[in-house]
């Protein structure tokens, strides 16, 4: 009997967890069983992240080996990241103006989420400035960094270790093999994880269903719609067009990631998918120089997904409230978002942080978040699935601008 593959395991997870959850829809319970699974698979994935991000970028980064080259490719790298959020951003405004999601909404209609636990980062963020966020990046204490999760730091870190590595010579083989060998041990560590995938999205979507339903969906129906199909049309044509630049095939990228945007869906979390995608990646072609720098970077400075939606919910907001947004308000909320979205890089719930911080720089209220906030995560889950394609294609991107080649026959092997 053929061996059911993974992503038809996640699907079935998933299928099952939407049946139980629907059959005990508003039932408290079921979050209390279901829960510690899903929360415990994400734990397993989290344990794991950084320990890979570390290893492969020490051992990418000393094969670089010098600064010149290492500062080319994160050139190419922030350059590239920012015109596609920039893009993405102004997809989400074109598609809020076209179909005016928040247009009749009766807001007695909605219920309202507490979003008390955005609010005080919000504030915070407010005052972080993109220079705070530069300073930010260089940590005082590496350890600290480490224990919070502080990406930006973490790569930092094994930047300037990796091209210490390098300049040592010989001395350095020894630390580069077991920084090599702890790679090879996460990224199998991470295949027995992922083993366990079905199970924590069987919980995870079964908790969602439980606790929403399909009737919260029904008064905000119309900003689902257009949020889901302004990304659709963000990956299809928008990434599609910058894959056929590259000399790629989105469709086949979307083929070759088909069990990393089963996960990342039904976890509504990128984070889950970031050691295989860095794996996959490095199996079509994409050198580990590359791959070790552009993906976990891309996971704070270009979500495309994040930055497409936080567009649409601004509009949806104004719209909802009567509030009128004239061109050059919206050209303001472009170059705000552009801004906060890469201040606070890494901040938990980062959209609604960002849109918390961002609706008062151009008169929109910012409860109105309240409203969106209990779907918020339906809405995330399709923003996890852009972020995934737009970081997987940064790397095949940056990778044939640097001049090297992909190996088709690995990625069907792969596949």
């Amino acid at each position: 009997m053929k061996k059911i593959s993974l992503a038809w395991q996640i699907f079935i997870g998933l299928a099952l967890g939407i049946a139980v959850g629907a059959a005990f829809y508003g039932n408290p319970q079921v979050a209390s069983y279901l829960q510690p699974i899903g929360d415990i698979f994400i734990r397993l994935i989290k344990m794991i992240v950084v320990p890979i991000v570390i290893s492969s970028l020490i051992v990418g980064v000393a094969g670089v080996g010098d600064m010149k080259s290492l500062g080319k490719l994160g050139g190419k790298t922030l350059l590239y990241f920012e015109i596609i959020t920039t893009i993405a951003i102004i997809v989400g405004l074109l598609a809020a103006n076209v179909f005016q999601p928040g247009l009749g909404v009766d807001r007695s209609q909605l219920t309202k989420t507490d979003i008390n636990s955005y609010v005080s980062t919000a504030e915070k963020t407010e005052s972080h400035s993109m220079i705070d966020t530069v300073v930010n990046i260089v940590p005082t204490n590496i350890m600290q960094s480490l224990a919070n999760g502080d990406m930006l730091a973490i790569i930092f870190f094994s930047v300037m270790f990796g091209l210490g590595v390098a300049a040592i010579g010989e001395k350095g083989l020894p630390i580069l093999n077991f920084f090599k060998g702890t790679a090879d041990a996460m990224f199998f560590v991470t295949n027995q994880i992922m083993k366990l995938a079905p199970f924590g999205v069987f919980a995870l979507i079964g908790v969602t269903v439980s606790k929403f339903g399909i009737t919260s969906l029904i008064p905000l129906g119309k900003l689902v719609l257009v949020v889901y199909g302004s990304m659709i049309f963000f990956i299809l044509v928008v990434l599609g067009l910058v894959a056929k630049i590259a000399g790629y095939n989105v469709f086949k990228l979307i083929r070759y990631l088909k069990d990393e945007l089963i996960l990342g869906y039904t976890t509504a979390s990128s984070e889950t998918v970031l050691p295989k995608l860095m794996e996959k990646m490095e199996k079509i072609g994409c050198p580990k120089s590359i791959t070790s720098f552009v993906i976990p970077t891309g996971y704070s400075f270009n979500l495309d997904g994040s930055t497409l939606y936080q567009a649409i919910a601004a509009m949806f907001i104004a719209q909802m409230y009567g509030i009128p947004m004239s061109i050059g308000q919206q050209i303001t909320l472009v170059f705000v978002l552009m801004l906060t979205s890469k201040g606070i890089a890494g901040v938990p719930g980062v959209s609604f942080v960002v849109l918390l911080a961002t609706l008062g720089s151009v008169g929109i209220p910012a409860e109105g978040l309240a409203f969106i906030a209990g779907i918020d995560r339906i809405l995330d889950m399709a923003r996890t699935c852009v972020n995934i394609v737009g970081n997987s294609l940064a790397a095949i991107v940056i990778t044939k601008w640097e001049g090297h080649s992909l190996d088709d026959r690995q990625e069907q092997n792969a596949a």
